[in-house]
């Protein structure tokens, strides 16, 4: 506060600070681009004005960064600016904290939406233990939606296809322009009324933000949180999001997702129905063979084949048991006789090969000693002589040393004859 004495520069520019700060906390203002200058250190500075009025704003790097369209800026271009009021105390003026920028228009519907998604978020709309679980195998759903929209035929034709049991009630409701807010949550409020109704889908085909903008509603958006039935959203394509998306109990990205995840039970059911049944015939008709198998084995008369088998059996045990029939098989007198018979054709065999042997070694022996029979060299003309005492008179020295007239006798090969050393 100023007080009786005067105030300094600073403290007036302080004064005016804190107070600009905090009753301009967050401003959203719509102008037209000028003196867009960026700074070495990544800041960018601009001027956003417009026929009348001009105030300065500022980008820091921080923020520069999450909003990437100040790099396609250009002088001339509209645009929308969010964020806090600043002082800057230097030279005692004021500018705007740019921390997002978006295009006019279009910019500014997404402020819009931003503001009352952090609002809605901030009660807890959003939160997940808000959410109800959709039911597996419904029965009956109602579908909210443009009556002759392609939304609606691209859901019934998935249905139709997928779905084994399900009742369908249709809400028409306007999904876009003046009144379709309105319009849907009174279409929300009729299908909870409906009896039996256990899932409620909001859907409709994409489009821009404002296409879809009525199911940014913020009535609506509390109408579908305060919803006892499970809702399920399906607004737009794969990458639009709209508040419903967030409050309901499951998102689906299009209508036929929706419609898939619906009939996705039935139709795992259907697949495990196909399966049992598969399995059921063939468990079936191996029972059926195993009983055609039992009543052929346990026939009258393939039972009275196997008595009669056990019967045989029976009797050739019995007849074994009678020793006295079967005396010489168990002494075994035929067995002994039998092999005594080989041993002597083998003892025969024997001798006979050593007989042939012995025979041909005395032939042999024969020859040999024929051939050194000394008669067989005298019949070709020899002779030889014997000393009185029976030795062979070999050689000239041995006849000289007999004594002379001593008698001695010459062996021809036929016989003998004699004669007398004369004396010299």
């Amino acid at each position: 506060m100023i007080g009786f004495e005067a105030a300094t520069v600073s403290e007036l520019v302080d004064s005016i600070k804190d107070v600009l700060e905090e009753q301009f906390h967050e401003v959203m203002v719509q102008g037209e681009v000028t003196n867009l200058s960026p700074s070495s250190a990544g800041h960018w500075y601009f001027t956003l004005s417009d026929e009348n009025a001009c105030i300065s704003c500022a980008l820091f790097k921080g923020d520069a960064l999450r909003n990437p369209l100040i790099r396609t800026l250009k002088n001339g271009d509209k645009i929308v600016v969010a964020g806090p009021i600043s002082v800057y105390q230097k030279r005692g003026s004021f500018q705007i904290l740019a921390k997002r920028i978006l295009p006019a228009g279009e910019g500014q519907l997404k402020l819009q939406y931003e503001k009352l998604k952090a609002k809605l978020a901030q009660e807890g709309l959003f939160d997940l233990e808000m959410k109800k679980e959709i039911p597996a195998l419904p029965k009956k759903i109602a579908v909210i939606t443009a009556l002759h929209g392609a939304a609606l035929q691209d859901f019934l034709n998935v249905m139709k296809r997928r779905s084994l049991w399900l009742d369908i009630v249709i809400v028409p409701a306007v999904v876009q322009g003046a009144g379709s807010g309105k319009s849907l949550v009174e279409a929300l409020k009729k299908a909870q009324d409906l009896e039996s109704v256990e899932v409620i889908v909001l859907t409709r085909g994409g489009g821009s933000l404002e296409d879809l903008w009525s199911f940014n509603d913020e009535a609506l958006v509390r109408e579908i949180s305060n919803c006892q039935i499970p809702v399920i959203s399906a607004v737009g394509h794969q990458v639009d999001f709209t508040l419903c998306d967030y409050v309901a109990d499951l998102r689906s990205e299009t209508p036929t997702a929706a419609a898939e995840t619906l009939s996705q039970p039935q139709t795992e059911l259907k697949a495990r129905l196909v399966f049992c049944q598969t399995h059921l015939k063939s468990d079936l008709f191996k029972t059926y063979q195993s009983v055609q198998l039992m009543s052929q084995k346990f026939h009258p008369r393939e039972l009275l084949g196997l008595i009669f088998q056990k019967l045989q059996v029976a009797q050739k045990n019995l007849s074994n048991i009678r020793l006295i029939d079967r005396a010489e098989e168990l002494i075994g007198h035929h067995e002994a006789s039998q092999r005594l018979d080989e041993n002597f054709m083998r003892l025969n065999h024997a001798v006979e090969i050593k007989t042939s042997r012995l025979k041909e070694d005395i032939k042999r022996f024969e020859q040999v000693l024929g051939a050194l029979n000394p008669k067989q060299v005298l019949g070709r003309g020899y002779a030889f002589l014997q000393a009185p005492k029976g030795a062979v008179i070999a050689s000239a020295a041995s006849f000289n040393s007999l004594a002379p007239g001593t008698s001695f006798k010459i062996q021809f090969h036929d016989g003998l004859g004699s004669a007398q050393k004369e004396s010299k």
